[in-house]
Formats: C-alpha cells, structure tokens, sequence
C-alpha cells in the first residue's frame, strides 16, 4: 500500500481549495466548514502556512488567500516549464482566430493536471480549476498515452480494468483501438457523453462545499462510467456531423512523449469530420512552433 500523511493531505486541501478560488479568500470557519476540518487543526495549519508566507490574513476580515512564497514556488515550477510561456501566444492566436477556447493539460502518474484555460473551453473544463484533477486512467489521458512507451500503455490500461472489478476483453481492444487511431493521425477526439453531463453538474456542486473525498470519487466515477460510452472518435469521415467535446493535440519537447497538450473545447453544436481536421492542423501548427522555440529548433526571421 502507497505511503499516506494525513497531516500533509490536510495542507493539501487547504491550497487545492485556494488554488480553486484565485479571487476568493476563506475565514477560518468557512475554510473548515468547506474541508471538513477540526477548528483546533485547520488553525494551526492555517498559521503554520501563514507563518512561512505560503499563506496571507487580512489584517481586518481574518480570511486567508495565497501568500508570496506560493508565488515563489510558481515561478520556480514555471522555470523548470518554460514551454508554457511559448505556448501562450499560440493559443491565444488560436482562440481569437477560431472563437473556441483552450486549455492546456499535463500528466503526472496518476492524474491529468489542467495547467491553463484560454477562453470557454468547455463546461466539464470550465467546472475544474487550475491545477485540478482527472484520473490518468484509461479512457481519460489517451493523447498523452498514444505516444508513450508501451509499459506506461500497459498501466494505463490496467488501471482502468482493475477501477471496473477485474479485465474486460472487449474494453481491452476498444481503448487499444483508439490509442492506435489518436498515435495515427497525431490527436485525439473526444465525443459528449451523458457522463461528461453528470460531472460538470457534480463539480458545480462539489465546488460549493470542496470536498477532495468527494471530488476524487466523482472523477473516479466518471473514468468508470465513459467506458461503457462511445467517448472517442477513431475514423473520422469529412463529410459527417459529430458532437465534439475536444481536440487534444501533444507537445513535444524533451523526448517523443508529450509534455502537455493543447485542448479546444467550447464547441456547441456538431461538426463535420472535415472541420475537425481543419481545427486539429491549425492546432497541430502551433504544437510544431511550441516545441521549435522550446527545443532552441525556431529558425530565426
């Protein structure tokens, strides 16, 4: 069993919290009633944090917000990151140029991470804040998958047979069959689903209370349940209409594995595959210039 620090899962909570509301700042109270906390224990590590500058008080109404050492800390993650600053740009120009909006997401093992929204990306994008959480477990994650090792392949797939009870052949083939179709044609298409409604109106609802228990086993849910929907679409035909959730499109910088992706959403009513393909090359453009100036490749004007 993985190593657990409740005490550490607790100041986690407190800046995920933060985190989810950059314009919002919490009193001791609410911040408890909203995590579940004892008083006595929140306070203490409310203080700790603030001590340290992780978080600041107001001097007037006691509510805590971010602090300057969590700005530090940004930069610092930024520095060791710096093809977000080249991407900026490139979506910008890109949700001005086909009124959509993005967002841009990483992986860590176990989890994809939203890192940056441009725009309305989509109501399920939309219902995260930055640096919230969706399993890195397979369907969820595929354009980072698609182009990974196959033991990192091999994982992902399981992780998802052992969320549903046990291997399920016909899932198996399925999730290989869009990993083969997303590393063929260097994207990944992904449709609505009743799924995707019920979360987006699970995390309006989670938002107002902030549970981490609760957010994880809604995300959990959702993994689960996409399985059972039609969740990507792997042959693409120009002429038929689909109903689009988004278009993820892999960076590459350091190796052949995707570092982020960018994601087009916001997309209200059904598309052709040829718009499809237009909308995944305008965006493929821009992954290519990303990694040129990340890898020092960017030919010179």
């Amino acid at each position: 069993m993985a190593l657990f620090s409740q005490p550490t899962a607790r100041a986690l909570a407190i800046l995920d919290l933060l985190m989810a509301n950059p314009h919002q700042a919490f009193g001791l109270t609410e911040m408890t009633r909203r995590l579940n906390l004892n008083k006595a224990t929140c306070h203490a590590i409310l203080t700790t944090m603030a001590n340290y500058g992780f978080l600041i008080q107001h001097p007037r109404t006691k509510a805590y917000r971010l602090g300057p050492s969590i700005i530090a800390a940004g930069h610092a993650a930024f520095a060791q990151f710096p093809v977000l600053e080249y991407a900026r740009p490139e979506l910008e120009g890109l949700k001005n140029d086909l009124q959509m909006g993005f967002a841009v997401t990483a992986r860590s093992k176990l989890h994809q991470v939203l890192l940056a929204l441009y725009g309305h990306a989509t109501p399920l994008i939309d219902s995260f804040q930055l640096g919230l959480r969706l399993p890195n477990t397979a369907p969820i994650a595929a354009c980072f998958t698609a182009f990974s090792p196959a033991k990192v392949l091999e994982a992902w797939l399981t992780r998802a047979h052992e969320s549903r009870g046990g291997y399920n052949e016909r899932l198996d083939q399925k999730l290989r069959v869009s990993v083969i179709a997303i590393r063929a044609r260097g994207y990944e298409v992904t449709l609505k689903t009743k799924a995707e409604e019920e979360l987006t109106a699970e995390l309006s609802r989670i938002h107002q209370s902030w549970s981490l228990t609760e957010l994880e086993d809604a995300t959990n849910k959702y993994q689960r349940e996409i399985c059972e929907e039609h969740y990507h679409l792997d042959r693409i035909d120009p002429k038929t209409r689909y109903d689009v959730s988004t278009i993820a499109v892999p960076i590459f910088v350091y190796r052949d594995v995707p570092v982020m992706c960018f994601v087009a959403g916001s997309i209200d009513k059904p598309i052709t595959g040829a718009q499809i393909e237009d909308i995944a090359a305008r965006m493929k453009e821009s992954a290519d210039r990303v990694t040129a100036l990340a890898t020092g490749q960017a030919k010179v004007q």
